[in-house]
């Protein structure tokens, strides 16, 4: 007979989190060091991206 291993369930506390608060616009900016130059509009920007969805927003400084 083989042995039974015991599995604990993944728990998805932090990624249900992350998703709510996004979702209700609730979201945590980071500022994106790389990018400080628009090409388009030919001037500097603020490149700001949530740490938890990944959704980024631009401001033009």
């Amino acid at each position: 007979m083989a042995d039974i291993l015991p599995f604990k369930a993944p728990n998805n506390n932090s990624a249900k989190k992350a998703s709510t608060l996004c979702r209700q616009g609730h979201h945590k900016w980071v500022i994106v060091t790389s990018q400080k130059f628009d090409v388009k509009q030919g001037r500097l920007v603020t490149v700001s991206e949530c740490r938890r969805c990944g959704k980024r927003k631009v401001a033009a400084l």
